[in-house]
């Protein structure tokens, strides 16, 4: 194993890397698993974990539940056919891997959340709750993809063209194409690495941003129809309903990045896309917030409904309708947010 400072972590970095290597090296049997509603950082860490430790010669499952399927479309070409819908028969014998979850609730499955298995949290969620036996958590990581970069190199694992691919996909994603602030020396250095090691970077630009199917599209166009600013232009909202789907063609993993078309409207500091869930019949909604302004911090808006995610762009989910869930978030950017 290489020693190596990245293998630390940053300054605020929290839990032990070496831990998590000495874990991964002493057992054989894993189940992988990410967030509900995964993003390009989820699933691209999700596979280039999921190769690293095949690489490593280890006996790796990746689980999604199917009602996380289909994928948004920028997603669809990430090689996931094989990933499991349901518990292993041997999931007792296998160490559960969460990546890029902020806590283990944010992949509500009964048998992950019923206890009894050795669990290991990978993350860099400022909010993470430190859950799991071991666990590492690194907030000043841009990405997990990063982490999961950083444990190739702790355990000397070659990284091949689909893990490097799967990594970039990672870290461009959850950067905004390295924009956000987030975004650091080491963000670029580790995606140099991964450029030498094979991604194709046009192709990735393609498929992730410039495949859009044109049901998406139609999808955008309702939502910024229906704009509207509350809390004294401090907030920009948009509401997708079961009937915009219905009659553009499109589906709820078509909504991904319409709230940061938002957060480009000058003036405001918070963008919220609020959507309808059909697996609920409308009944419950879920938040995307952007932070467009320094200082906002929109996770702690979204642990207010329950939910988590970065200071510049978290989730939740709410059973409110709409006009009391614009009354909630400008209740919490008017008491300092």
């Amino acid at each position: 194993m290489k020693d190596s400072a990245a293998g630390n972590g940053g300054a605020n970095s929290r839990g032990s890397l070496k831990d998590v290597v000495e874990l991964l090296e002493s057992n054989e049997k894993f189940l992988l698993t990410t967030h509900e509603g995964p993003d390009g950082d989820a699933l691209g860490s999700l596979l280039g974990m999921h190769e690293l430790l095949g690489y490593l010669g280890k006996d790796s499952v990746m689980f999604l539940a199917a009602k996380e399927f289909p994928l948004p479309s920028e997603y669809r070409h990430i090689p996931l056919e094989n990933v499991f819908h349901e518990a292993p028969a041997d999931l007792g014998d296998r160490v559960v891997v969460f990546l890029d979850c902020g806590n283990a609730e944010r992949m509500p499955v009964d048998f992950l959340l019923e206890g009894g298995l050795t669990v290991v949290n990978l993350d860099h969620h400022h909010d993470n709750t430190d859950f799991g036996d071991t666990f590492f958590v690194d907030p000043g990581a841009s990405s997990t993809a990063e982490i999961v970069y950083r444990l190739a190199r702790e355990l000397d694992v070659t990284v091949t063209p689909l893990i490097a691919t799967a990594l970039y996909i990672g870290v461009v994603t959850d950067t905004g194409k390295f924009m956000y602030d987030s975004t650091s020396p080491e963000t670029h250095e580790v995606a140099a690495e991964l450029l030498r090691a094979g991604v194709d970077v046009d192709d990735v630009n393609s498929r992730v941003y410039e495949s859009l199917p044109i049901e998406k599209l139609a999808l955008l166009g309702r939502a910024l129809e229906k704009l509207r600013l509350d809390c004294d232009g401090r907030l920009v909202t948009t509401h997708i309903t079961s009937t915009d789907y219905e009659e553009t063609g499109s589906g709820e993993e078509m909504t991904e990045g319409i709230v940061d078309h938002l957060r480009s409207i000058e003036g405001v500091e918070v963008a919220a896309v609020i959507r309808d869930q059909l697996a609920t019949d409308g009944s419950s909604r879920r938040i995307s917030l952007r932070a467009a302004k320094p200082g906002v911090d929109v996770s702690r808006i979204a642990r207010g409904f329950g939910g988590g995610g970065h200071v510049k762009a978290a989730g939740c989910s709410s059973e409110l309708e709409y006009q009391e869930i614009i009354g909630r978030i400008c209740e919490e950017l008017s008491g300092g947010g």
